[in-house]
């Protein structure tokens, strides 16, 4: 199962409650690959720029699509390259957790590590980013989840009822 949306739209949090309780490994696109390179996300950015952070996170998630029993956080840009919407597409089931502009700024507003949104008006860059990505998530998906006031819980009953059998337990009996 893979997570796609905008930077804050709740990708890592959700993912690791989805993985928990289907009884599956959690994966975070941009904290492998900021493991891997021994740098953050945001330094990436700073030295070599976004072009070649976007090439190594499509190198990046080409091995991660190919596992099985995860749930993997995409980052917000990588749906950019149609390489990587096209392994997405084929390699599982692609979630995008939808957010809108505001909700995303509010939740990242203090956070340094979102390269993208130090300027001087975050909010109106996350405005623009979401104008530039939002159809290219919906071209992904194969399912839409609101998540401007949802809670983790909701959003679990209601991937149960639509994704099910994807959604089954672990064999351990963990509950939603």
């Amino acid at each position: 199962m893979f997570l796609v949306g905008m930077p804050g739209s709740g990708k890592s949090t959700l993912g690791r409650v989805l993985a928990r309780n289907l009884g599956k490994t959690f994966v975070d696109v941009d904290h492998e690959l900021e493991r891997r390179l021994g740098v953050s996300i945001s330094t990436i950015f700073e030295i070599e720029g976004e072009d070649t952070f976007r090439s190594r996170e499509e190198e990046t998630l080409a091995r991660l699509v190919q596992r099985v029993d995860i749930v993997l956080a995409t980052g917000g840009g990588a749906v950019l390259r149609p390489e990587n919407r096209e392994r997405l597409k084929a390699g599982g089931t692609v979630l995008y957790l939808h957010a809108t502009p505001e909700t995303t700024w509010e939740r990242t507003r203090h956070s340094k590590n979102r390269p993208l949104l130090q300027t001087a008006d975050p909010l109106a860059r996350a405005r623009a980013l979401y104008a530039q990505r939002d159809h290219l998530y919906r071209e992904t998906a194969d399912l839409v989840i609101e998540l401007d006031h949802q809670k983790s819980a909701q959003v679990l009953a209601f991937l149960r009822d639509h994704l099910d059998p994807v959604l089954t337990p672990a064999p351990t009996g963990t509950a939603l």
